[in-house]
């Protein structure tokens, strides 16, 4: 079923999820600050709107990929923004963390808008390819209403339930996991790079042994192993996220040990001037200290 929509933010993951969605034959009315990053899209077919008001002129359901809550929270609480338009129902597929979601809920609320939360994991080739998972809590029949734009971005998709900002401690929890058997992985290919094993060896034993993960499998297959370090996830936004997550185990009385100590070091990259480019790049810092370097650039060559 064909749905016209609204889209605001089309950075790393918006540009892609904007483009499956016309793919999938929906009418897309697009906006975003940076004007070159509106008109590939544009060119796609899409409609471009003049500001956040303006779209909420044209459509009723609005989505929304932004890179920080700060930013989430005042382009939907904006009293000139949603307010007044058509607007009935967001789909906010930033990340944002439980607090500040409840308060955009009850913000929207106010205006008769439905929020349906919807943070995204798989990365930008997730995004490319429409395969990635999608958390969903808040209003039922809202989301129901909005899935089959949800099915042409993502493959798997959860509904957590009504309560605003229950799919944001999921997706927060999935990226501080991720992050800290990242941080692990990185400690331990580097250990066996120091000591003469060959990285794409390691890789292919622990694929098939006991630490298999997200973080083997993908983020160093596909990214570290070769040197190509390719950007798709920013190291300031992974802190964010670990961040917020260490931040709801404290408000809720959790211990998070081990989280903690990858979070520190992901800081620390940091202070390395890391934090703009892909979160892969730390391995370097552990790299330095060692005095040895995983992967080659000819290393993805003799796998292929």
């Amino acid at each position: 079923m064909a749905m016209r929509l609204g889209f605001v933010g089309l950075g790393n993951m918006g540009q892609p999820m904007a483009r499956r969605l016309l793919a999938a034959g929906h009418e897309l009315v697009v906006f975003d600050v940076n004007e070159a990053a509106v008109e590939p899209l544009a060119a796609a077919g899409a409609a471009k709107a003049a500001s956040l008001a303006d779209m909420a002129r044209q459509v009723e359901i609005v989505c929304v990929s932004l890179p920080t809550p700060d930013i989430v929270e005042r382009v939907l609480l904006d009293k000139d923004g949603l307010g007044g338009g058509s607007a009935r129902i967001v789909v906010d597929f930033s990340t944002t963390g439980p607090s500040v979601a409840q308060r955009i809920a009850a913000g929207l609320q106010e205006r008769g808008i439905a929020l349906v939360d919807a943070p995204v994991s798989g990365g930008t080739t997730g995004a490319e390819a429409g395969t990635l998972a999608i958390m969903i809590s808040g209003d039922e029949t809202a989301y129901r209403e909005v899935r089959p734009a949800l099915e042409a971005t993502g493959k798997n998709i959860f509904y957590l339930g009504s309560q605003p900002g229950a799919a944001h401690l999921m997706k927060l929890i999935n990226n501080t996991i991720m992050a800290t058997t990242t941080m692990a992985s990185f400690e331990g290919l580097v250990l066996g790079a120091k000591a003469g094993l060959d990285a794409q060896t390691m890789l292919d034993v622990i694929k098939v042994s006991s630490g298999q993960s997200f973080a083997i499998s993908n983020k160093i297959q596909q990214c570290v192993v070769d040197r190509s370090f390719p950007h798709r996830f920013a190291t300031a936004l992974l802190d964010k996220d670990v961040r917020l997550c260490l931040a709801e185990g404290e408000r809720l009385g959790v211990t998070m040990p081990v989280c903690q100590q990858a979070r520190q070091f992901i800081k620390f990259g940091l202070t390395q001037g890391y934090a703009d480019l892909d979160f892969g790049h730390l391995i370097k810092i552990l790299e330095g200290w060692a005095g040895a370097q995983f992967g080659t650039e000819q290393q993805q060559e003799q796998t292929t």
